[in-house]
């Protein structure tokens, strides 16, 4: 009794560790929330991924998507959309789900702004 107790235990924590990040699925990841981006503060310093960051490149950093994706990511306020790869971890902000290079929140026309919703959608 007590060992298939235990091992239906176990299943239920090995399951549970299984999940997916919140949005993913078969098709790709797609969610929206706030975006805000990071710029001349940043400049040279190594990102996650260890290449170097630059805010004159299409890049961006999201807490779980795999370095190298390509996401597109569109302001919702003006349906303004660029494409970004992911090469850095962040945002660190809890109402943030992506921070993205000066040059990208400049096409997004969010620099004013600072932050913006989005929808930040994978690209096969």
């Amino acid at each position: 009794m007590w060992r298939a107790l235990i091992i239906s235990s176990l299943f239920g924590l090995l399951s549970g560790c299984s999940w997916l990040p919140f949005g993913t699925d078969q098709g790709g990841y797609n969610a929206e929330g706030e975006a805000s981006y990071y710029g001349a503060k940043h400049q040279g310093k190594r990102t996650a991924s260890g290449e170097r960051f630059d805010q004159n490149q299409l890049t961006a950093a999201h807490r779980t998507l795999p370095f190298g994706t390509q996401v597109r990511v569109t302001n919702l306020n003006n349906d303004k959309s660029v494409l970004v790869r992911i090469n850095d971890r962040g945002p660190y902000a809890r109402n943030r789900i992506i921070d993205l290079s000066r040059k990208a929140a400049q096409q997004l026309d969010m620099l004013r702004a600072g932050v913006a919703p989005v929808r930040v959608e994978s690209v096969d």
